[in-house]
């Protein structure tokens, strides 16, 4: 395949797992790292309409199974990743992590603390309208910015980017570039004292020295009372995950952590195929102890190599 001639760097067949926190996956067809938008925008109006691009992040939330991804994937680097102020707006590249955004707002005087203790970057924050405490990307997001598979740059409203519990809507192909949010205003030192009360919090209740993805699934009930996408719910993954008898649960060198049910590791070994048997596994056990189906946080992508997984839900 020849691709677009680049100012960034493209690498084909290039192998994912070291991209990923769980350190599992096949290659991609290519990997893309812009240079800076312009460099973004020329690649995707030359590149044939009929090969796939992928954008990804830091690899937080995201399974690449062990055949790869028949795709270009698009990694975006030090050219999407400042952070800016004006007034109590905030804007942020997407490679900017999410936790650097909530820190540079907190010494500004603007709270993003939300932002502080969810892995990853502000572009998988707005794929998956990321939240925590109470607070969620949709809360605060004033614009975003897109580059079309055309090459052209768009901007996005909270309305188009049609956010719902752990989930947004982009069309296919189009690439985030960055985000605007709106912050309420704070004292600098409490609001550094509120992360660092949540950073102890979640480093006592969490594997945070793991290899881990965060939450492997989300909770059954994605709403509250007032229809509002929260993750303060009655019902926890975690809780009906213990209920069935599955913490510190394994399959081949993946385990549910012994310290925090909710979240899957890698021990050392495995394969992106062991990953995702053990998530189904924990499905279909927690399907069978309280009849609720849960379901994936965790992005999972790609081919198979060799026989596929198999969902742990009945079918039918």
């Amino acid at each position: 395949m020849i691709f677009p001639s680049v100012r960034g760097t493209l690498t084909e067949n290039r192998p994912l797992a070291d991209l990923t926190w769980l350190r599992v996956g096949g290659p991609a067809d290519a990997l893309f790292q812009p240079a800076d938008v312009e460099d973004l925008q020329a690649f995707l109006k030359a590149l044939d309409p009929s090969v796939a691009v992928f954008p990804m992040g830091v690899g937080s939330n995201l399974i690449v199974r062990d055949g790869g991804i028949r795709a270009v994937v698009i990694r975006m680097g030090r050219g999407f990743n400042g952070i800016s102020f004006e007034g109590d707006l905030v804007t942020a590249g997407v490679a900017a992590l999410d936790a650097h955004v909530a820190r540079k707002s907190a010494a500004a005087g603007l709270d993003l603390t939300f932002l502080r203790t969810i892995p990853g970057a502000i572009g998988g924050a707005l794929r998956m309208n990321a939240g925590c405490y109470g607070s969620y990307v949709a809360d605060h997001l004033v614009s975003a910015k897109a580059v079309t598979r055309l090459g052209e740059i768009v901007t996005l409203t909270p309305e188009d980017m049609q956010f719902e519990y752990r989930g947004s809507y982009l069309p296919e192909g189009w690439v985030l570039i960055e985000a605007t949010f709106k912050a309420a205003r704070g004292d600098a030192a409490e609001l550094e004292a509120r992360m660092e009360a949540q950073l102890k919090k979640r480093d006592e209740t969490q594997p945070t020295k793991d290899r881990s993805a965060g939450s492997t699934f989300r909770n059954p009930a994605g709403f509250s009372s007032t229809g509002q996408a929260d993750d303060v719910h009655d019902l926890k993954a975690w809780k009906v995950i213990d209920d069935a008898g599955l913490r510190g649960f394994s399959i081949g060198g993946a385990q549910m952590s012994p310290m925090h049910s909710n979240f899957m590791i890698n021990t050392g070994d495995a394969t992106a195929h062991d990953l995702e048997t053990l998530g189904e596994e924990v499905r279909k056990k927690v399907f069978q102890n309280s009849g609720l189906a849960l379901e994936w946080e965790i992005r999972r992508v790609g081919e198979f190599s060799g026989k596929p997984v198999a969902s742990g839900l009945p079918t039918g």
